[in-house]
């Protein structure tokens, strides 16, 4: 199929190398000529200067953007050149409501839309296991999933329009309250004695074991705190995340804490430093 990305990030650019591996006809667009829009050219990549270009020539449209303003501009753009038949996929996580918008403004052109958020960060596209939460009809989900097969490993259809990116939400609140308890119960470890590497061989098999706690014990051990998944970014989603709830009704108590840690985090300069830099916190009493 002939398929575009728009974004080509840290997601983005792994998405589009296996779109590649795959055997699909890949186009791609960024707002800046960067190292992986150099590479996915050199591989055979049809660049666009634009995403309204990149639009208008492809059966399949993807996104992978930072913020919630990137989204609508750029889907206010392709919209004006959308056509019947097309589909377009956003991976970006945003407010359900904002890829609503973007369905509704697609369909006035007969596109169809889904959102289909992911998990599992670069490490996971690079190797084709990301998890793909997708919210839309299941006709465009029929179509749409060869080429979700490229780089995910678990694809569900969660609902309608909406439904993956609510998925998407629930597990970024986790990840980000996991994230600051693994750093806390590190610091709690090492100040009773503990050696973390035990710590990680005993508890990764135990209750109290979780995915952000085997992903973040290797980082705290060796001070990495290179930005797989950058704190600003968790923050981003927390903000998302509170505005939902609040419309909701629902309060979320304990979230409502961990974002101040990430806020302060971000006050601190760590917002391009990957999330297991929060251990930094306890580096005082360390």
């Amino acid at each position: 199929m002939n398929v575009g990305v728009v974004g080509i990030g840290k997601m983005g650019r792994p998405i589009a190398g296996r779109l590649f591996a795959a055997g699909h006809h890949v186009a791609v667009c960024n707002r800046s000529d960067n190292a992986g829009v150099q590479t996915l050219r050199e591989q055979g990549a049809i660049v666009h200067k634009s995403p309204a270009d990149l639009a208008a020539s492809c059966e399949v449209v993807l996104t992978a953007l930072p913020t919630e303003d990137t989204v609508r501009q750029v889907y206010s753009e392709m919209s004006a050149v959308a056509s019947s038949g097309q589909i377009y996929a956003d991976h970006s996580t945003v407010s359900p409501g904002l890829n609503r918008h973007c369905a509704d403004i697609l369909a006035k052109q007969g596109a169809g839309f889904l959102d289909a958020p992911v998990s599992g960060g670069p490490a996971g596209a690079e190797a084709g296991t990301l998890t793909v939460m997708v919210g839309g009809d299941e006709a465009t989900f029929n179509r749409a999933l060869p080429v979700f097969e490229a780089f995910g490993g678990k694809i569900r259809l969660c609902g309608g329009v909406g439904a993956g990116q609510v998925i998407k939400l629930v597990n970024q609140y986790l990840v980000a309250v996991h994230t600051m308890a693994a750093a806390e119960a590190a610091a709690f470890a090492v100040q009773l004695g503990a050696d973390l590497g035990t710590v990680q061989d005993v508890i990764g098999t135990s209750f109290g074991s979780s995915a952000m706690l085997l992903r973040d014990l290797p980082r705290f051990i060796a001070r990495d705190f290179s930005p797989a998944t950058p704190v600003g970014l968790i923050a981003k989603d927390l903000s998302i995340i509170h505005t939902e709830a609040k419309d909701a009704g629902v309060p979320l108590l304990l979230g409502g804490l961990v974002e101040q840690y990430y806020l302060e985090a971000g006050a601190r300069g760590w917002n391009a430093e990957d999330m297991a830099a929060l251990v930094k916190f306890w580096d005082r009493q360390a």
